[in-house]
């Protein structure tokens, strides 16, 4: 087989260990579209990634970048409020994926859990296989929660450098029916451009309104140090003492937290740490299963309604009144550290901008799914912060 570089985009992708990859996975019928709420502007994006061999370069990518794409929606605003980001992610091509699924594997389904992709993400084995493309784009047209808002920016993203027109499926059927449903697919060739477009994968992008992408998966990710870089990461500290955990998630759900900070640090030269706070500073970063301060801003959210059993040890001896205030405390406490992260990352974009002015590099995941985000998304009415 060829050598695979093989791209992942939005943000996001995930994979699971060899053993998981073994099971077999539960049927997925068609989902039928789901309308988002009138007030809330949505974009959903699917990264569907293969996982055959070679594929560590563009896996190093995917993992130091998540954060960054997610964040640049932070200063995008439709009809004047941020839009709400859900990712999906897929694995298709691996040898130890079931044949009779062509291959594929859905990883998470559209989702705004963004430590639950990370964690998977950081998990990602690869091997060789068979990738079939137009497959596993029908597979996430059909399987998916697809907002039927017309005003809801919905895209694919999918990457390999194996000919776009391999499998059983169609390719260009699978691409006209995704845009069909109003979703665009951005196809990502990780080698020349010239092999890209001999193999098909511009041929996609031009039948489901999406961009044809270029990378070098194996190129470094080139992150340039701020002077608000430190200050950030070290708000991060006071950020984490304000989530008060409940229910039967929190544990396993703050230990999750805990271990994709560290996932983060350990890949601190390349942009991620600094980039994973700037999203916990975010509307994105959405935790009201297990966290309190993210729950109290649901709008049918009643404190007293919360079990005691649920509560964490502090709050179990306070009186309603209490816990109120004890709320109300933390929620403003994360709100001015948040107010403090994002007003410092505006001032760490500017510097970076100037920099990245004076160098010019091949595009990696994170400049290559930008160029097709911003674009197509300002279509759907959203805008960006100039």
């Amino acid at each position: 087989m060829k050598t695979k570089h093989i791209l992942i985009v939005a943000a996001l992708t995930a994979c699971i260990a060899t053993a998981k990859d073994l099971q077999p996975p539960a049927p997925v019928a068609e989902v039928a579209p789901v309308n988002s709420a009138p007030d809330t502007p949505v974009v959903q994006i699917a990264v569907l990634l293969d996982t055959s061999s070679s594929m560590s370069g563009l896996i190093e990518q995917a993992k130091t970048q998540l954060w960054k794409l997610v964040n640049e929606f932070i200063t995008a605003k439709q009809d004047g409020k941020t839009p709400v980001v859900q990712v999906a992610l897929y694995e298709y091509g691996k040898s130890s994926l079931r044949a009779e699924e062509n291959w594929i594997r859905q990883i998470q389904p559209l989702t705004r859990d963004l430590d639950k992709i990370s964690e998977e993400l950081f998990a990602l084995t690869t091997n060789g296989g068979d990738e079939y493309c137009g497959a596993v784009i029908q597979r996430a047209t059909k399987d998916l929660a697809w907002d039927a808002n017309p005003k809801v920016y919905k895209a694919v993203f999918i990457a390999g450098n194996e000919p776009f027109t391999q499998g059983p499926v169609d390719s260009k059927k699978s691409c006209q029916e995704a845009i069909g449903k109003g979703i665009i697919v951005n196809t990502i060739h990780c080698g020349s451009e010239s092999q890209g477009i001999a193999e098909h994968w511009n041929q996609g992008a031009l039948l489901a309104d999406g961009k044809y992408l270029v990378i070098d998966q194996n190129q470094a990710i080139v992150h340039i140090e701020a002077p608000q870089d430190k200050e950030i990461v070290k708000l991060n500290e006071e950020l984490n003492k304000t989530y008060i955990s409940y229910g039967k998630e929190a544990p396993a759900a703050k230990t999750r937290q805990m271990a994709q900070d560290s996932n983060a640090a350990a890949k601190a030269e390349s942009g991620a740490q600094v980039q994973r706070v700037i999203s916990k500073a975010s509307a994105n970063y959405f935790n009201t299963g297990w966290d309190l301060v993210d729950a109290c801003k649901q709008k049918d959210f009643d404190i007293t309604k919360v079990k005691e059993a649920d509560l964490p040890e502090e709050m179990k001896k306070m009186t309603v009144e209490e816990r109120k205030d004890y709320l109300a405390k933390k929620t403003a406490e994360r709100e001015e550290i948040q107010k403090k992260v994002l007003e410092l990352n505006k001032q760490r974009e500017a510097y970076v901008t100037t920099k990245r002015k004076e160098s010019a590099t091949t595009d990696t995941l994170d400049t290559a799914m930008v160029k097709a985000l911003r674009t197509q998304a300002e279509k759907k009415g959203i805008a960006w912060e100039k």
